[in-house]
């Protein structure tokens, strides 16, 4: 380690020797390139690094400020190297090497702090943070460096700008070429076209939601990106940035105290958008699931209900919520056609009910589900805080992520939708369909990514009054309505019954020392557990519908069409694909890739309650009363039976079928 204190140059011989042995592809590649002047990544993994020459290691990350820049200097060199082994190559002016921490011990949280718990100890070492991109600013050209000559012994030497002085260049006292004996009292001169600028763009990532806890607010850090890293994230992205922390002057305001705001100058940064719900499933996890449903094998239904009994357990009853629920979350399968249109997978869902329903419930804990969520309520949200927000920093105008960006990738709750403006409800429509959001704000024309699931609760417009279309007495538009694939209306009507088995539960769930079977199911599937499940069953099937499943649903739509009156805003072809949906989640749910009659069915009674008027008789009733049955496969072929009688018969489908065939 001596060799440090003398001169840092000296490690430059070995980190070239150590990008030649470990990364000959991506210099070649580089080699191979035309463009001269483009600027290269070369990305190295710190925990091989570690491996192969830990004092490198432990220097690029005590002092990163100059060692990053010798083992951008050795990638140069080790690129020559590789270039005099090659027929044909360009020698290459610019190349970065991108460090990546993950997987090495950098990720522990003392060295992996979350950016609200960011302090003075951590400038200057190389240091890692994530987050979500909510701001992006305009890329610029920027000055990074510049030759002067000392007069006295007409030496050259650059100059780099200083981020804490807003990035101004400042010249040394003495000439730093002359170490042993300084040149004093001189000019410097500066070297006619010597300047070298870089792209250089501002965003702003903020922590996580997911990991604070009540009441605290959610912290942001500025990050500079240069050059190749410039342009790779947008608003809405969940990123890992490794860089060096420091910080800048503030912007000068009048009667404002300017102040050293910490920023951190990206090394390398990553989009980890297609890890977002990555959650760790272990094998004996899958291996449980799997022997669960060995067990419920002749009697499936029940085995389903289990699981239905850990959504939102204390709420009691409410089956046919915690269904909507459980298939809203899981959802259906992506289409793609051969056009390139895309037909989204993710379900929505509205509950419409009375004060004290428990809606509120339901959406916290389908927040808890979800490993990326954003609850929100229409009171306090406009369509700018919903969508995306035009700010102005520095005089320069950048997009700041909403909710339903942030919530990109996951589950986004709406809580009071009906308390929202009719202008803020108009702006999601985009959004909930095409799951993108077209911006064209101050200048900036863009469109950015909403691929989430829309949970929203709504108390209706007064008394509810069943004889009125569902617009009417929520206010809500029927194109906006059309685009819920569930919509459950809780009616808090009278039902003595209900009430002395609702107050008995409440009551024993009060007294410690009892304990009741809903408590004991609860423990099978905790949270943890369901939370892993909901996201191993999204991620491994991909369920196909049966010939069987297409003719249920084909012919419940057909006479949906012919005797749709009050609910006409329902009963369009997003209905269609509604019912898909709901039958692909809930083949996924029952641990299966194949949409059987018994799921096109379901689909059909999660439907069918969000009809104020059908074609087909009530076989539900009131959702808030709908409780699970001690026999749920002798219930289920009760309703199967009713629902084909209006259809007629399966076999008469299967014929008519095979004769049009």
């Amino acid at each position: 380690m001596e060799k440090n204190t003398e001169d840092p140059g000296h490690w430059k011989k070995p980190m070239a020797s150590y990008l030649v042995r470990h990364h000959p592809d991506q210099l070649n590649s580089i080699a191979s390139s035309p463009d001269p002047n483009i600027h290269y990544p070369l990305h190295i993994d710190f925990a091989e690094l570690m491996e192969d020459d830990h004092r490198i290691a432990h220097l690029l990350f005590a002092q990163p400020n100059t060692y990053l820049q010798i083992f951008d200097d050795a990638a140069l060199w080790a690129h020559k190297i590789v270039l005099g082994d090659m027929e044909e190559g360009v020698e290459k002016k610019f190349i970065h090497v991108r460090v990546n921490v993950c997987g090495s011990p950098l990720e522990c949280p003392e060295t992996f702090p979350s950016i609200g718990r960011v302090r003075v100890q951590h400038r200057g070492i190389l240091l890692t943070l994530k987050g979500i991109v909510i701001r992006s600013g305009a890329i610029k050209m920027h000055e990074g460096e510049r030759k002067y000559m000392c007069q006295k012994c007409q030496s050259s030497f650059p100059v780099y700008p200083e981020v804490e002085a807003r990035n101004a260049i400042s010249l040394p006292s003495f000439c730093p070429i002359q170490r042993s004996k300084p040149c004093g009292g001189v000019k410097f001169q500066y070297v006619e076209n010597t300047i070298v600028c870089h792209d250089y763009q501002e965003i702003k990532i903020q922590e996580s939601t997911q990991v604070l806890g009540v009441g605290a607010i959610p912290r942001s850090i500025l990050v500079i990106l240069k050059d190749d890293l410039v342009d790779v994230v947008k608003a809405g992205d969940d990123v890992i940035v490794t860089g060096l922390l420091t910080a800048k002057w503030s912007p000068e305001l009048k009667d404002v105290r300017c102040d050293l705001d910490p920023v951190l100058i990206a090394n390398s940064i990553r989009r980890i958008n297609e890890l977002k719900s990555e959650i760790d499933i272990s094998d004996d996890l899958v291996t449980k699931f799997k022997q669960f449903w060995d067990h419920f094998k002749d009697a499936p239904l029940k085995g389903r209900n289990a699981i239905l009994r850990a959504v939102c357990p204390q709420v009691f009853g409410l089956f046919t919520v915690k269904l909507a629920v459980a298939l809203t979350l899981i959802g259906g399968v992506q289409h793609v056609d051969a056009s390139g249109t895309r037909v989204r997978g993710e379900s929505h869902l509205l509950l419409v009910g009375d004060p004290g329903t428990g809606k509120s419930q339901f959406l916290k804990f389908a927040a808890k589900l979800s490993n990326r969520s954003v609850i929100t309520t229409g009171l306090g949200s406009t369509s700018a805080g919903l969508t995306v927000t035009a700010v102005r920093d520095g005089g320069e105008w950048m997009l700041e992520a909403g909710a339903l960006v942030l919530a990109d990738g996951g589950l986004c709750c709406i809580d009071e939708f009906d308390s929202m403006r009719e202008h803020d409800r108009a702006t999601i429509h985009e959004a909930m369909e095409q799951q993108t959001i077209s911006v064209a704000k101050a200048g900036l024309v863009t469109t950015l990514s909403t691929k989430t699931t829309v949970f929203g609760a709504t108390n209706p417009k007064g008394q509810y009054d069943p004889d009125q279309p569902l617009s009417v007495n929520t206010t809500l538009s029927g194109p906006l309505l059309s685009r819920f694939d569930i919509v459950l209306v809780l009616l808090d009507t009278k039902n003595p019954e209900w009430d002395v088995v609702v107050s008995s539960h409440i009551l024993s769930e009060a007294e410690p020392d009892k304990t009741n079977n809903d408590e004991d199911l609860a423990n099978i599937w905790p949270l943890s557990i369901l939370k892993r499940y909901i996201h191993y069953v999204k991620a491994k099937f991909r369920p196909v519908l049966t010939r069987e499943a297409e003719i249920v649903i084909s012919s419940y739509y057909q006479l949906q069409r012919k005797s749709a009156t009050d609910n006409a805003a329902r009963t369009t072809v997003r209905m269609l694909e509604s019912l898909i949906r709901l039958a692909q989640a809930h083949a996924r749910l029952m641990f299966r890739n194949e949409v059987t009659r018994l799921d096109a069915i379901t689909a059909i009674l999660c439907i069918e309650s969000s009809m104020t008027t059908s074609a087909i008789v009530d076989c539900i009733g009131n959702a808030l009363h709908s409780n699970f049955t001690e026999n749920p496969d002798q219930e289920y072929a009760k309703q199967e039976r009713l629902i084909l009688k209006k259809l007629g018969s399966i076999e008469d489908f299967t014929d008519m079928n095979s004769m049009v065939d």
